[in-house]
């Protein structure tokens, strides 16, 4: 046996590795989450399910799951990248897990990366599980796959900021409890399920600017529309990913 044969290699994996195998954490340990679960799958279902059988809400012209799916799709991002982050990060701040993740190999950034990556693998779960559903209930989509894929992943950006904006600069508990509020704001007010035009003009105005309402409203132009890409959504959505993701890098504070 040749000497040194079974010497100690000590180091850190390959950061690549570190990154996926983090991002494999992240995304068992929110699928196990009984109340992330809910908030990422049985809530967008029902709702998608409820409001598209029983008419509950006058959702204009067409078949209510029409109008609906492509709102659903937008709630369901915003439960993920926005709700159930902001929530999750919020409570590993107050613990002490970010800290002591920040302290390993693993750089932060690199945490991040992974975060984000577990975000997109939830979200390509609930996509796939609500276009079956809505399929199933005779959606028709139509339009550009690539335009639905760009306004996703600016939407999954701008929520993400956001989120992480609230976790990093809130109490763990005001994190909750703000999260929370905001999605049922921003689901009955964010044209989720109530069209925009049911609200008063300056009120409309004002919601129409929001991450939400662009978000399903581009994804409504798209699929139910067939519009190539509806430019002003994206402005909006681009520019809430700017700001919420420059000020979760600027302010976010790890314990």
């Amino acid at each position: 046996m040749s000497a040194g044969t079974h010497t100690p290699q000590p180091g850190a994996a390959p950061l690549g590795r570190m990154i996926a195998a983090q991002a494999a954490f992240e995304t068992r340990m929110l699928l196990r989450n009984g109340e992330q679960l809910l908030l990422t799958v049985i809530i967008p279902s029902l709702l998608l399910v409820l409001f598209s059988t029983v008419d509950i809400v006058d959702t204009g012209d067409g078949r209510a799951v029409d109008f609906l799916a492509p709102g659903v799709l937008a709630l369901a991002v915003m439960s993920t990248a926005f709700t159930g982050q902001a929530i999750g990060t919020g409570f590993e701040r107050r613990y002490g897990v970010l800290k002591r993740l920040g302290a390993s190999p693993l750089p932060r950034w690199a945490l991040m990366t992974a975060k984000t990556l577990s975000v997109l693998v939830t979200e390509v779960l609930q996509v796939a599980l609500l276009t079956v559903i809505a399929l199933a209930l005779g959606w028709s989509p139509r339009g550009n796959p690539f335009s639905v894929l760009l306004l996703l992943l600016l939407g999954t950006a701008a929520f993400s900021g956001l989120g992480l904006l609230m976790a990093g600069t809130l109490r763990a508990e005001a994190t909750l409890a703000a999260a929370n509020l905001v999605f049922l704001l921003l689901l009955v007010g964010g044209g989720v399920i109530v069209p925009l035009e049911r609200f008063p003009g300056a009120a409309r105005a004002a919601l129409e600017l929001l991450p939400i309402s662009a978000l399903s409203d581009g994804l409504r132009d798209v699929l139910q529309g067939g519009a190539s890409l509806p430019w002003g959504a994206a402005a909006v959505l681009a520019v809430w990913a700017v700001l919420g993701l420059g000020a979760a890098a600027r302010f976010f504070r790890w314990e």
